[in-house]
């Protein structure tokens, strides 16, 4: 099993565990081989949920350029929406459960 299995296999529970979500497994590879190498860093693996920056770039990197929504969207309310979801206590929330959480939330799994 290559080391992208593992963490897709890792992403896939901790829907499952910490959102209650059973991941379409498709979906999730795609989210997965999106984010490129960035799985691989611990920093850039993961997304603090409490720093503003960081849910900034979320919302112009992801949100806005890949998914193609626009400000009147309610994005900062997606993702809050996420973020409770995944449990504001979880202190590891991994990039590709929020990306995945957010594709779900706007309908765009056309986007992959």
């Amino acid at each position: 099993m290559s080391k992208r299995d593992e963490l897709i296999a890792k992403y896939a529970a901790d829907l499952k565990e910490k959102c209650g979500v059973n991941a379409d497994m498709d979906l999730l590879t795609k989210v997965v081989v999106g984010l490129g190498p960035s799985i691989y860093n611990q920093d850039s693996s993961t997304v603090s949920g409490s720093d503003d920056k960081e849910l900034a770039t979320v919302k112009n990197n992801f949100l806005i350029k890949k998914l193609g929504l626009s400000e009147s969207d309610d994005l900062d309310g997606a993702i809050a929406s996420v973020m409770d979801t995944y449990g504001q206590s979880n202190r590891n929330k991994y990039r590709a459960v929020v990306y995945y959480l957010l594709v779900k939330h706007f309908n765009k799994e056309s986007v992959y």
